[in-house]
Order: C-alpha cells, then structure tokens, then sequence
C-alpha cells in the first residue's frame, strides 16, 4: 500500500464532491493508500481547511483523516530544512522523510528544490500523477 504525505492545497482539491480529485479522497477512505501526518500537518489542515469552509465542516475533515484505519501519525525529532523559499513547506518533507513515503503530492513550484537533493530522497508527483498511480492500483 502506498504511504503518501498530502499538501494542504491537493488535501483541498480531493474533497469536493463533485471535484476533479474526489476519487483520490475515495479511495483514501476506502483504505487504498495510507496518509502520513505530523501534529504540524494537522495543525495546518485545521486552519486552512477553517479558512475556506465552516470550522465545523474542517473539523469533521480533520476527525475523519485522524480516524481512519489508512493515517499514521508521525512525530519528526529532525528538522532537514531543505525548502529554503517556504520554510513552512519544510512540515511536509520532514514527515515523508521520517514516514519513508512513497510520493508527496503537491502542485507547490517550492518543492522542485528537492529534485537536486541526493539525500535523503523525496519523490514529489503532481496530484494528477497520484490519481493517475492509484488508477493503476
């Protein structure tokens, strides 16, 4: 099963119901791939989410990734600081640093910056590729 490390932008893309990606959230719940989380990953998923829909619509968002049987939680003791332009980006390669992630998926131009890294390796994919990969599944 693949572990992957969702950017809040894709996390926002996948969850409307009649969204390009909403297979992809789908499939999330039907336990077709595992997402890797940090407390710091929640914690952005809750504000952003509270920013663009009703707190307790994010909530009820942020319960169910907590809840599911395809989370793990992951608490990073190392900050690797790769991203430079957006060190707030940094949250999401640290988990799938310390996860050993398959993919992160963001369309975030910031994370190109890991194409150069030898280590460690962080293979970042569009959420067009994702959904693609998991059609393949």
């Amino acid at each position: 099963m693949r572990h992957v490390v969702v950017d809040t932008n894709c996390l926002l893309r996948m969850i409307p119901i009649r969204g390009r990606y909403r297979q992809v959230w789908e499939a999330f719940l039907a336990d077709k791939f595992v997402i890797c989380v940090s407390n710091e990953i929640i914690s952005e998923y809750m504000e952003i989410l509270s920013q663009k829909v009703s707190v307790s619509f994010a909530s009820n968002i942020v319960n169910a990734i907590l809840k599911s049987n395809s989370v793990k939680l992951f608490y990073p003791s190392y900050h690797f600081n790769l991203i430079i332009q957006d060190p707030d980006d940094n949250k999401f390669v640290d988990c799938a640093i310390i996860a050993n992630a398959d993919f992160l998926v963001s369309e975030d131009s910031h994370f190109k910056v890991l194409e150069k890294v030898s280590f460690p390796v962080v293979k970042v994919i569009t959420l067009d590729q994702f959904q693609n990969d998991l059609m393949q599944l």
